[in-house]
């Protein structure tokens, strides 16, 4: 998202976690910015009962958290270490200033939110609908379309079925019995416990 060297001569620092780490909690107030440097990063509401509801796995280069730098409100959801990971932060301030000072930088950030905000809507329509292998496999196929979470070489699914049931709102077995489903219907394979996804789509 922004250039490291360029948050580095900010003021940026780094921050190292370990996985389950949180780094910021839903209601807290902001007062930096955030960009993955390595690992994956989970956003996501927690609620009374323990459960998730995962909004975005964050990956390397990606900024997250990015709603309350520009309306000063609380964060919206809580960011949690999935893996060991590095994160860089700057101050508010500071982050500001170099929004303001590259305005391409600028145009870019709002592509992102803007983007993001597309998969909300995305998310809204497609869970009016009732049937589960439909659901899951239209957000499969979101993701192969925008080259997320399935890798370019091995076209392995790199999210787990928890991830796709805390996304969607479903409970876990209901996400295994439409990926089986999927693979019944030849649409998908599942080699070892891991689900690939045709290079044609599903």
């Amino acid at each position: 998202m922004i250039p490291i060297k360029m948050l580095l001569e900010k003021g940026a620092v780094y921050k190292k976690l370990s996985p389950g780490e949180t780094i910021f909690q839903c209601g807290t107030r902001a007062v930096f910015y955030h960009q993955l440097v390595s690992g994956r990063i989970r956003w996501c509401n927690v609620l009374d009962d323990g459960k998730e509801v995962l909004h975005s796995v964050v990956e390397p280069n990606e900024a997250f958290g990015e709603l309350p730098l520009f309306d000063g409100d609380a964060y919206a959801a809580t960011a949690i270490a999935d893996t060991p990971a590095t994160v860089i932060k700057i101050g508010l301030t500071n982050f500001r200033q170099i929004l303001e000072e590259n305005p391409d930088l600028h145009f870019a950030f709002t592509k992102s939110v803007v983007q993001k905000l597309r998969f909300k809507f995305f998310l809204t329509e497609l869970l009016a609908n009732n049937d589960p292998v439909y659901i899951v496999s239209q957000l499969i196929t979101y993701f192969n379309l925008h080259h997320q979470f399935i890798c370019e070489e091995c076209r392995r699914l790199m999210l787990t079925r928890q991830q796709l049931a805390n996304m969607i709102g479903f409970r876990v077995e209901t996400v295994i019995r439409a990926i089986r489903q999927m693979e019944k219907d030849d649409r998908l394979d599942i080699i070892k416990g891991k689900v690939f996804v045709p290079a044609d789509g599903l």
